[in-house]
């Protein structure tokens, strides 16, 4: 199987960070990362139409969630309108939100044949990584194939929790249980001055 057919027939899901740290700037004197990740997220949203024409799914997070099905690049812009970085780091609750839908939508016969890529971008640890860890070890377990279903996560910011929960993720993911490594985790450290738009593109690309 080419990486190109992979990469096709397949859904991409957004998760983006709206707490309160995100209106930080990304490095000192530059742009906010919320700026940036509007622009990445353009940028991933004008790609994903490439190899899935009906849309991405995002979902804008914090203390509670947003969820927006089939965005096209067109309504990416409108989308963030509505949104200003505000409260803490819920991860948990949307990320099963997230699977929940996947494995709804693969019972229903409705998922595409490869699969799903849920991409989570976030600036700080969220305020329950236990749970996060634990519903990645569950998902893990549910599917039939490594490619079936791939998490990124991706950190903006230099937060040195963050940095540390997603290393602890991606070390410790099949210590405690999960039946494939379906989690990949790019630190502050690892992006070495790439983009953000890059860092994302690589995610549904690779």
């Amino acid at each position: 199987m080419s990486n190109n057919s992979l990469v096709e027939q397949r859904d991409y899901t957004l998760i983006i960070d709206k707490s309160g740290s995100m209106s930080s700037p990304e490095r000192p004197g530059g742009r906010s990362r919320w700026v940036a990740v509007q622009e990445s997220t353009l940028a991933l949203a004008k790609k994903c139409e490439e190899l899935d024409p009906d849309g991405i799914t995002i979902y804008l997070f914090s203390g509670q969630f947003k969820r927006y099905d089939n965005v096209t690049s067109d309504k990416v812009t409108q989308i963030f309108a509505e949104h200003q970085p505000m409260g803490k780091t819920d991860l948990a609750s949307v990320l099963y939100d997230a699977l929940d839908n996947y494995f709804q939508r693969k019972e229903a016969g409705e998922a595409k044949p490869n699969g799903e890529t849920i991409i989570v971008i976030t600036d700080g640890e969220p305020s329950d990584r236990r749970s996060v860890m634990r519903l990645i070890v569950e998902a893990s377990r549910k599917i039939d194939r490594d490619e079936e279903l791939g998490i990124s996560l991706i950190q903006v910011g230099r937060d040195k929790l963050a940095m540390q929960f997603l290393q602890a993720l991606d070390d410790q993911l099949e210590g405690a249980g999960a039946k494939f490594d379906i989690v990949d985790t790019v630190t502050i450290e690892d992006m070495q001055g790439r983009d953000l738009a890059d860092v994302l593109l690589k995610a549904v690309v690779d």
